[in-house]
């Protein structure tokens, strides 16, 4: 009988124990108001979240659209002209192409579809913004800016400027031919006198071939005593086109023969 009144006693006294203990946990666990569990769980989440969105950024940004090419060539009045710009990178077709501001050279055009064509009908340096829109909802909007030079089909210039020796004037022109063709070229030089007299001091007629740069062409001849005007006319002609081209130079002042008759 006493052996078993001392093993009750350690079983209620265990139990009491026990009963104390889950009250002591449950009293703790009741006075925290974010478990840290939840926090940590929390965290990464929103870190994964801002990480997707920082690279489709980038992305974005290196994959544009972009309009080529980077520069446009030149040309010169009346001479044919077709480039087809382009986009690359990421776009929905079907693209549409527009002159936002500035100016073509007149003759020239730009297409929907991006192709600049027609014939320049002046010289000239001619700035535009061309803006390039894709088929995307919302449509993505890409502009850029683009310089076209006309540059004169036929140039003269003095190689060694009209002058007086002796009893003669004389002198040297530069051609340039800045055509994709032959020019049939006719050089004409007169020395005018006061009178209005026209002396010819020098002619040529050639066909000059497409791309010569820089051609000298002298001229020269034996005047009488008396104060000249020197006229350098070039005219030069593409059949093909139905295209003539005209210079002038003139010396700046009367030059005086001063030896002679």
């Amino acid at each position: 009988m006493r052996l078993r009144r001392v093993e009750y006693r350690k079983a209620v006294i265990g139990a009491l124990m026990l009963a104390m203990s889950a009250a002591a946990l449950g009293q703790a666990g009741a006075g925290q108001k974010n478990p840290p569990s939840t926090a940590i769980e929390t965290a990464p989440a929103k870190s994964r979240n801002q990480t997707t969105t920082e690279q489709a950024t980038t992305e974005n940004d290196q994959n544009g659209m972009v309009i080529e090419p980077g520069e446009l060539p030149g040309t010169y009045p009346h001479g044919l002209y077709q480039v087809n710009l382009r986009a690359r990178g990421n776009f929905v077709p079907v693209l549409q192409w527009k002159v936002e501001k500035g100016a073509l050279p007149p003759g020239i055009t730009l297409d929907e579809n991006g192709v600049l064509r027609g014939e320049a009908q002046r010289a000239g340096e001619f700035q535009f913004v061309v803006t390039v829109r894709d088929g995307g909802k919302p449509q993505q909007v890409v502009q850029k800016e683009f310089v076209i030079k006309v540059l004169e089909a036929i140039t003269v210039a003095w190689k060694v400027p009209a002058h007086v020796n002796a009893n003669r004037i004389e002198g040297s022109v530069e051609v340039t031919n800045a055509t994709v063709d032959d020019v049939d070229l006719t050089f004409d030089v007169k020395a005018v006198a006061e009178d209005g007299r026209a002396t010819e001091i020098g002619y040529q007629h050639f066909p000059l071939k497409k791309g010569t740069i820089g051609m000298a062409l002298p001229f020269g001849e034996n005047l009488p005593h008396g104060a000249y005007v020197v006229y350098v006319n070039v005219n030069g002609e593409i059949a093909k086109r139905n295209a003539i081209y005209k210079r002038r130079l003139q010396t700046p002042a009367a030059l005086q023969v001063l030896v002679g008759p």
